[in-house]
């Protein structure tokens, strides 16, 4: 578990084989000075100042939209480091390129648990999909490592827009910086009550799909973030079953090193 206390700069690429639309995004605006996001605040009950105050710890609730799980696709269920598909020990080994798995992750299953997986999966260039642990959604994945995910940010091309995904919130970043929150030393979307903030973390991907013509989104999850989490966080960038503000979702995981210091 030594990978936890390595700090993200993170990695084969590959795209699941989905036809996904580009939410209305407006016209194009020249890329300018990202503005501070205002988080959204629940309506109090009344006018006093006391439920005014709590009203900033409560959380609106995001709808949920996304595509279904891809029909005859492997489900998989992801269990710390174990994997099992129909209630029997799954053999990674056995997939081959652009087959369909549905990834589902159960109990406290963290990123790093599950990252010799994911760095087969890339590596043969199997179709990924992420299921959503509260209902019938799975998000297309592009799965890329290190190395993969710090070549993309090196791309010039404006935009590179990434959620840093950590415990106290979501840091929104893209080549021209950070997108600034009400704090501007903190997440750009904050922990609220213990939960995560996804109206206001759509809402700023909505103003940074307006900003740039990219159409690839990178989520950047602390390695020790559970991958429920990281599904649940995901369902910010959908719109409906079949648009998102970016329609290119990438994960960004740590692949593991080769313990004999040979080729990995």
């Amino acid at each position: 578990m030594r990978w936890l206390i390595l700090v993200v700069v993170v990695g084969g690429c590959r795209s699941s084989t989905s036809q996904v639309g580009v939410a209305d995004a407006g016209p194009r605006r020249p890329v300018e000075k990202l503005e501070p996001l205002e988080q959204v605040v629940t309506p109090a009950a009344d006018a006093s100042v006391a439920d005014e105050r709590e009203a900033i710890f409560r959380v609106a609730t995001l709808p949920l939209a996304g595509p279904k799980p891809p029909a005859g696709a492997a489900v998989l269920q992801l269990d710390g480091e174990g994997v099992t598909s129909g209630g029997q020990p799954f053999d990674a080994s056995a997939v081959k390129q652009n087959d369909a798995l549905v990834l589902v992750p159960v109990n406290e299953t963290y990123l790093v648990q599950a990252a010799a997986l994911l760095a087969r999966l890339d590596d043969v260039g199997a179709d990924v999909f992420l299921k959503h642990p509260e209902a019938d959604i799975a998000w297309p994945l592009d799965l890329r490592d290190e190395g993969a995910f710090q070549s993309w940010v090196d791309d010039p091309e404006p935009g590179k827009v990434r959620v840093i995904h950590r415990a106290d919130g979501f840091e929104l970043q893209t080549n021209l910086g950070k997108l600034p929150g009400k704090d501007p030393n903190g997440p750009t979307v904050p922990v609220r009550g213990g939960v995560m903030d996804l109206v206001t973390l759509q809402r700023g991907l909505e103003r940074v799909a307006k900003k740039f013509k990219t159409k690839d989104l990178c989520f950047v999850p602390s390695f020790g973030m559970e991958l429920a989490q990281v599904s649940r966080a995901m369902a910010a960038n959908w719109t409906s079953a079949d648009a998102a503000w970016f329609p290119t979702t990438c994960l960004v995981y740590p692949r593991p090193r080769a313990r004999d210091g040979g080729a990995r």
